[in-house]
C-alpha cells in the first residue's frame, strides 16, 4: 500500500471491525452477524487476537453489542427495501462492509458512505487490492468534518436525491459529538423526504451501566480521552427520544439492549448478550 499512515482508519473503526471478526472466530454458532471483510482490509497480522483489546472474555459483551447493532440495522435496511427504499446513507462509515458482504441486497440501493477523506481513500484502495472495487451503486462521500464541511452537501454532489426517502445510520459516533451537534444531525435528517428514517446509537451515562461492564466502558472512555477524541455526550433514553421529537421526527423509538438480546440472543446456550444500559439505539421516522 502506498497511502500514508495518517490516512488509515482510526483506532475505533479498526477495533469495531476486529470485534466483528472475533465474533465469527471465537463465539459459538449461530453467529449473530458474520463479517470478516474488515479484518481482511486491516490485515493486522497473525497475532492480532493477542492484543489487550481483543481478549475474548473481557470483550465479550462489547462485541455482542457491536454485532447486535449491525444486525439490527441491516435487517432494518432489508425490510425497508421491501417498502420501496432506494437510498441508504452511512455516516461515519469506517470499515463498514455491507456493500461487499450483501451485494444481492445492496445493489438494489444507492449506498452512500460518508467518512473523512483520508481514511476513505485508504479504504477504497484496500477494496481495490482485495478485488471488491466500487460498483456504480456504491457512492463514497468524502467529508472533512474538522473543516465543518456539510455531509448533506457532500451527498448532493454524490447524487443523493433529496426528494426520495432514505435511511440514514450513525453508529458509534454520537458520544464524540456535542449535544448541539447531535441535535443538528437529527434536524438535518428530519428535514429529508417523508418516509426517511434515522438509526443512531447513543451511550448512556456510565453510572447507569451494569457493574460487570462498567470497568470496560470506563477504560474505553479513558482511552478515547487519551487519544484526543473524548466521549463528550451521554444520553438517557427519554432525553434521546425527546431530542428526536424536537428535531421534527413524528415517531421516535428506543431500541434497548434488552430488545436486541430478545431478538438475536434469546436461544443461545453460551450466555452471550449485549450489556444493558451501555450503548443503545434510537430509531426515528420522518
Amino acid at each position: 500500500m502506498n497511502l500514508c499512515e495518517e490516512s488509515s482508519p482510526d483506532s475505533t473503526a479498526a477495533r469495531v471491525a476486529l470485534w466483528r471478526a472475533l465474533h465469527v472466530e471465537v463465539d459459538a454458532l449461530p453467529h449473530v452477524f458474520e463479517d470478516t471483510v474488515g479484518l481482511r482490509m486491516l490485515a493486522p497480522g497473525p497475532h492480532w487476537r493477542e492484543r489487550g483489546d481483543m481478549d475474548p472474555q473481557f470483550t465479550r459483551p462489547f462485541r455482542a453489542s457491536i454485532v447486535a447493532r449491525a444486525r439490527f440495522i441491516e435487517d432494518l435496511v432489508a425490510e425497508q427495501i421491501g417498502h420501496g427504499l432506494t437510498q441508504y446513507v452511512i455516516l461515519g462509515a469506517g470499515l463498514d462492509s455491507f456493500a461487499q458482504r450483501r451485494p444481492e441486497i445492496a445493489s438494489r440501493l444507492h449506498v452512500f458512505e460518508v467518512d473523512p477523506p483520508g481514511p476513505q481513500a485508504w479504504k477504497r484502495q484496500r477494496l481495490d487490492e482485495l478485488g471488491f472495487g466500487a460498483p456504480n451503486w456504491l457512492h463514497f462521500v468524502p467529508v472533512d468534518f474538522e473543516a465543518r464541511a456539510s455531509w448533506l452537501e457532500g451527498l448532493r454532489k454524490a447524487g443523493f436525491d433529496e426528494h426520495q426517502p432514505a435511511i440514514v445510520v450513525s453508529t458509534g459516533v454520537s458520544m464524540y459529538l456535542s449535544k448541539e451537534a447531535n441535535a443538528a444531525t437529527l434536524r438535518q435528517v428530519a428535514a429529508l423526504a417523508p418516509g426517511s428514517m434515522f438509526a443512531m446509537t447513543f451511550l448512556l451515562p456510565l453510572e447507569m451501566a451494569e457493574p460487570a461492564v462498567r470497568p470496560g466502558l470506563e477504560m474505553a472512555e479513558k482511552g478515547a480521552r487519551a487519544s484526543g477524541t473524548p466521549f463528550i455526550s451521554f444520553f438517557a433514553p427519554q432525553e434521546m427520544m425527546q431530542m428526536a421529537h424536537d428535531a421534527g421526527f413524528g415517531d421516535a423509538r428506543h431500541v434497548s439492549a434488552a430488545d436486541l438480546a430478545e431478538r438475536y440472543f434469546r436461544d443461545r446456550a453460551d450466555g452471550l448478550r449485549p450489556p444493558v444500559n451501555a450503548e443503545e439505539l434510537l430509531l426515528a421516522i420522518r
